[in-house]
C-alpha cells in the first residue's frame, strides 16, 4: 500500500500537539508509516515533499506529512509524533529548540549548507544596511514583512529591532512564506520600496532583483546548515527509511529548481518533487545506498 497523506496546520492544544493524522490503518513492522514534520516555508515544502517522494515510490513506504509551525514541529519530533524532519536551521535559526531537545532526537547533520537569513529588500533600494532604515521609513511604509510568528527568523527580527532601534520607527509584522512573497511581488510590481525577511535558498532571489541588508551586529548570526532530525527509534522501525535520510543532501540550486516547480510552473509539491527526481536518478540513487 503507497499511499501519501497531507494535511494543514497543527496546532499547539492543552501542552500537547494535535495532528492531523490520517486516518489510515496503524502502521505494523512491516509497513510502517513515516511520518514527516516541516514549516511552511518554500525551500522546507520542496525538501520534505522530495523526501516523501523518495520514501514512498523508491522505497515503497507509507508517508504522512503534517505542516506546523517551527515550535510545534521541533516538539513532534522529540515527542516521537513526527519521525523525522529535514527543516531544521542550525546553528543559528533553531539554535533555542536545539538546545531544548537534543537528548529527545538525532542530529543525522546537515542536507544542505551554506544557507542564511536576514532581511531583503530590493536591489536599487538606496540603503545597504540595517542601521541605514531609520533614515528612509517612510519610503519602506514604516513596516517589516515577516513570516510566521515562533520561527527563529522572526525571534532574529525581533532582536535586530531592538539593537538597532528601528522600533520607533518600524512595525515588525506577522504573516506567513506565501503572504510574504504575495506582498513583495505586488511592492515591486507597483514600484515601491518595501523590507521583508529573507533566507537562502528561496526562490524569491531568482524572480526577482533582491539584496540582503548588511547586518553589522551579525544579529542574524553566520551562514547555516539545514538538519536532518530523527527520533532515535527510526533506524529499528525503517532500516531503509533511516538509511536514506542518513545520506539525503542536496544544494541550494537544486531546492530552488523544485520551488519553481511549484511557485512558478503551476505544479503541486509532489508533482514537482517526482519531478525533479525524474531528471535526477543518479542523486536519487546516491541517497539509496547501504
Amino acid at each position: 500500500m503507497n499511499k501519501l497523506t497531507k494535511y494543514s496546520t497543527s496546532v499547539l492544544l492543552a501542552g500537547g500537539l494535535a495532528l492531523g493524522i490520517s486516518a489510515c490503518s496503524p502502521p505494523t513492522d512491516e509497513d510502517p508509516t513515516i511520518e514527516l514534520g516541516y514549516v511552511l516555508w518554500d525551500s522546507e515544502r520542496a525538501s520534505t515533499h522530495v523526501v516523501a517522494a523518495v520514501l514512498q515510490d523508491e522505497l515503497g513506504l507509507d508517508v504522512s506529512l503534517t505542516s506546523v509551525d517551527a515550535g510545534p514541529m521541533w516538539t513532534g519530533v522529540a515527542q516521537g509524533d513526527f519521525d523525522a524532519i529535514v527543516a531544521a536551521w542550525l546553528p543559528g535559526t533553531h539554535e533555542e529548540y536545539m538546545g531544548r531537545f537534543e537528548d529527545q532526537v538525532v542530529d543525522l547533520g546537515p542536507n544542505l549548507e551554506g544557507a542564511k537569513i536576514g532581511w531583503v529588500v530590493p536591489a536599487d533600494a538606496p540603503v545597504d544596511t540595517i542601521p541605514e532604515l531609520n533614515d528612509h521609513a517612510d519610503l519602506f511604509g514604516n513596516r517589516i514583512v515577516g513570516i510566521d510568528p515562533g520561527s527563529g527568523l522572526m525571534g532574529a527580527s525581533e532582536r535586530a529591532m531592538e539593537t538597532y532601534d528601528l522600533s520607533d520607527n518600524f512595525s515588525l509584522l506577522d504573516s506567513s512564506d506565501a503572504a510574504m512573497t504575495t506582498e513583495l511581488a505586488t511592492a515591486l510590481g507597483d514600484g515601491d520600496m518595501i523590507v521583508v525577511t529573507g533566507w537562502t535558498p528561496h526562490w524569491k532571489f531568482a524572480a526577482h532583483d533582491l539584496k540582503y541588508l548588511d547586518d553589522p551586529e551579525n544579529v542574524f548570526g553566520d551562514a547555516e546548515a539545514i538538519h536532518t532530525i530523527v527520533t532515535p527509534d527510526l533506524e529499528s522501525k525503517s532500516p531503509e527509511a533511516y538509511n536514506f535520510l542518513n545520506n539525503f543532501n542536496w544544494t541550494a540550486d537544486q531546492m530552488a529548481e523544485v520551488m519553481i516547480l511549484f511557485t512558478q510552473e503551476g505544479m503541486s509539491e509532489m508533482e514537482a518533487a517526482r519531478a525533479w527526481i525524474a531528471e535526477n536518478r543518479e542523486q536519487v540513487e546516491s541517497w539509496l545506498q547501504n
